[in-house]
């Protein structure tokens, strides 16, 4: 009879391999240069140091060796400016996130800013393809004097290709400190029916591609009215105690650069961003 038989085990698909880098960089000031002091890459984490005669001080790039990121994969970045140190970090190129099977990508970044130093954290756009699922964390700690400008934007699917991100999980948490109490505490959750929740006005009001950039300066809000008029309709900013937060929403990746390299640039006091933002 059916009702004896043994019932068929569940087939469950096998295991994937999974991603893991981790990247340390330190830097310190030595007679008014910047000058590399730790350089530790694992996994698919690399990091490179290009020359480029128009940069002010070290510059880094860093690279995911894996081509992407998907469930389960682990990146884990900390970069250290000692002291009087200038450093620019920018990322090779746009970071994909693809769909995840089993649990969500994990992405890390810890910046510690010594006395007087100067770091900039200028990652490319992350896109996010259908049913990805991101964690991204940004944790900093600033000593007196410091000045961190830090971006982090994302896109939803590339239109150009006809991608919808119809469902998904990003979630974004930046910990800003400066000198050991916090100064800056932002979280985004995304999950779900993503292009529908991108749809309502209090959202993204339909937008597919959107930024924060944040700049923890002495002399913040002198920015806040020039990058205003940059922006325009596409995004707003504020400024108080010594930091400015600025959102940008826009249609597409495209038009997120076209706002984002302008602004930035403006926050960098007209400096060039990395070559690898302008090519």
């Amino acid at each position: 009879m059916l009702q004896d038989l043994e019932p068929i085990a569940t087939v469950r698909p096998p295991p994937l391999q999974r991603a893991f880098g981790a990247g340390l960089l330190t830097a310190g000031s030595d007679g008014g240069r910047t000058r590399l002091g730790r350089l530790r890459q694992e996994g698919c984490a690399k990091i490179r140091l290009p020359r480029d005669a128009a940069a002010a001080g070290l510059e880094a790039v860093l690279l995911n060796t894996a081509g992407g990121l998907t469930g389960g994969d682990v990146l884990d970045w900390r970069i250290e400016a000692g002291a009087g140190a200038d450093v620019t970090v920018a990322t090779q190129a746009c970071e994909k996130v693809y769909r995840a099977r089993d649990g969500a990508a994990r992405t890390t970044v810890t910046l510690d800013l010594g006395e007087g130093a100067r770091l900039a954290w200028l990652p490319q756009e992350a896109i996010l393809f259908d049913g990805a699922a991101l964690i991204r964390r940004l944790d900093a700690n600033l000593a007196a004097g410091a000045r961190l400008l830090a971006v982090e934007a994302a896109v939803l699917g590339r239109t150009a290709m006809g991608e919808e991100v119809r469902q998904g999980a990003f979630r974004d948490r930046w910990r800003i400190r400066r000198e050991g109490r916090l100064a800056f505490a932002d979280d985004l959750a995304l999950t779900g029916p993503v292009s529908s929740l991108a749809g309502l006005p209090p959202l993204l009001g339909g937008g597919r591609a959107f930024a924060t950039v944040l700049l923890v300066a002495a002399d913040a809000e002198r920015f806040v009215e020039p990058l205003r008029r940059i922006l325009g309709a596409s995004g707003g900013a504020s400024a108080f105690d010594g930091k400015l937060v600025a959102r940008l929403v826009a249609a597409d990746g495209l038009s997120l650069r076209r706002a984002l390299l302008p602004a930035l640039e403006a926050l960098r006091d007209g400096a060039p961003l990395p070559r690898v933002w302008r090519i």
